[in-house]
C-alpha cells in the first residue's frame, strides 16, 4: 500500500509548497511512482511544476464529485511524477464542503484504489486549518510540518498539534506526524541557531535531521516551472531536499 503524506502548517510562508514539490520530485527521480495533489487554491504547486491554473478537471471537481481522481491526473516533466492540479475555484470548496454530510472524508474516498498505484502521495495543503486541510489530514497516513527558523517558529504549532490530535481521535486513527522540517535556515545567524535548538528541545523525537537552508535557487525554481533539483541540481537546496526525500522514504 502506498503512503500518503500531508504537508501542513496553518502558518503561511514556511515552505509547504516548496517542500511538497521538491520532495515529490526527488522521490520520483529515485524511481518511485509518486503523486502530488495540490489542495491549495493559490495553486502554487501546480504552477511550480509548469502546469496552468485553469486545467480541468482538477482537485475541485474531484471534491465536488464531478470527476474522478483518475480523470484529474496529469503527467509532469518529471518522470514518474503525476499531479492533480488546483485552481482559484478551489476557494469555493471552503464554503461548500462544510454544508455536505461526511465532506471531511471526500479526498480519502476519492483516493480509493488510486493510492495503490503510487508508492508515495503528497498533499500540498493551504495555509489554514479549514475544510481543505482537514480533508488532507483525514486522507493522510502521516504529516510533514515545515517550520521556518524565525522568531515566530513555534507560533501556531500548539494549535496544529491539537487539531492533529482531534482528527486522529475522531476521524483518522492512523494519522501520525512524520516529522517537523526546519526550513529557510540561515546557519550564520544566531537567531536561526537558537530557533533550531528550541524546536529540537521541544520536539526531540519529531524533528527531521535534514534542515533546508535559505537558498536563492530554491526561490527561483518555481518561476521556471521546475523543481530546484532540475533548476540547480548542485545547489545546497537541491542537496537538502534530496537528503530529506531519503529520510521520508526510509520512514515509509
Amino acid at each position: 500500500m502506498g503512503s500518503v503524506y500531508a504537508i501542513a502548517n496553518q502558518k503561511g510562508g514556511v515552505g509547504k509548497t516548496t517542500t511538497a514539490v521538491n520532495v515529490a520530485a526527488c522521490i520520483a527521480e529515485a524511481g518511485y511512482e509518486t503523486l502530488l495533489i495540490d489542495i491549495d487554491p493559490q495553486a502554487n504547486a501546480t504552477v511550480g511544476l509548469g502546469l496552468a491554473k485553469d486545467l480541468r478537471p482538477g482537485i475541485y471537481e474531484v471534491l465536488a464529485r464531478e470527476a474522478t481522481l483518475d480523470e484529474a491526473l496529469r503527467p509532469t516533466d518529471v518522470e514518474r511524477l503525476s499531479l492533480v492540479p488546483a485552481g482559484p475555484d478551489l476557494a469555493g470548496a471552503n464554503v461548500e464542503l462544510p454544508r455536505l454530510p461526511g465532506s471531511e472524508a471526500r479526498l480519502r474516498e476519492a483516493l480509493g484504489d488510486v493510492r495503490e498505484r503510487f508508492a508515495f502521495t503528497l498533499l500540498d495543503c493551504p495555509p489554514s486549518l479549514g475544510p481543505l486541510t482537514v480533508n488532507a489530514l483525514v486522507a493522510a497516513d502521516r504529516v510533514i510540518v515545515p517550520v521556518q527558523t524565525e522568531y515566530f517558529a513555534l507560533e501556531g504549532l500548539a494549535g496544529l498539534l491539537d487539531t492533529l490530535g482531534l482528527i486522529k481521535q475522531r476521524l483518522n486513527p492512523r494519522l501520525t506526524i512524520a516529522g517537523m522540517l526546519l526550513t529557510m535556515h540561515d546557519g550564520r545567524t544566531r537567531l536561526a541557531r537558537d530557533v533550531e535548538r528550541e524546536v529540537r528541545q521541544h520536539f526531540p523525537s519529531l524533528v527531521f535531521d535534514t534542515v533546508i537552508p535559505r537558498n536563492v535557487r530554491v526561490g527561483e525554481a518555481p518561476s521556471y516551472g521546475v523543481p530546484v533539483t532540475r533548476h540547480a541540481p548542485y545547489c545546497s537546496g537541491s542537496a537538502a531536499y534530496l537528503k530529506l526525500a531519503k529520510e521520508v522514504a526510509a520512514r515509509g
